[in-house]
């Protein structure tokens, strides 16, 4: 009986180890990437679900092996926007509820960089200080698509999820 016992625990802890070497092993696969995501659509179940993307993205490469940017422009603007900021714009939807707000910051806590295209802030009439969250001067990029072009040719994957 006691070595049935033995035998089932050391079944436990090579199946956990087993475990933990195999996501050792993936993350190693994976090797560095730099990525860009690219967003310009105001669907907040999309955004959300693109967000999702990009934590399991991290889980999988690694915070450590793992430079990725998500660059927004045009209706993806709408995933920083207040919902009470709105009215003060052209864009039809403000998806920066609370939950959306930890999501971001949670990601922004790993290292994932949001950039926002300065035409799609003077086109849709959008105040980075007054109404998206957490946006500063330095998240401003003069062009949405012309970041990602730039990326791209600094060798970014390019993701739209």
């Amino acid at each position: 009986m006691i070595q049935h016992k033995s035998r089932s625990l050391l079944a436990v802890f090579l199946g956990v180890a087993m475990l933990f070497v195999g996501n050792a092993i993936a993350n190693e696969g994976y090797g560095k990437q730099k990525v860009v995501y690219h967003i310009n659509y105001d669907n907040p179940k999309a955004q959300a679900g693109a967000l999702r993307n990009v934590q399991n993205h991290i889980n999988a490469v690694g915070q450590e092996s793992l430079e990725l940017r998500i660059v927004m422009h045009g209706k993806g603007l709408s995933l920083l926007l207040e919902p009470d900021a709105v009215e003060n714009t052209k864009l039809k939807h403000g998806n920066a509820t609370d939950e959306m707000q930890a999501k971001i910051s949670g990601l922004k806590a790993q290292g994932i960089v949001f950039q926002v295209c300065a035409n799609t802030l003077r086109g849709k009439k959008i105040s980075y200080e007054d109404d998206l969250y957490d946006v500063s001067k330095a998240d401003i990029v003069p062009s949405g698509v012309a970041e990602l072009a730039r990326l791209q040719a600094m060798g970014y994957a390019y993701i739209k999820p």
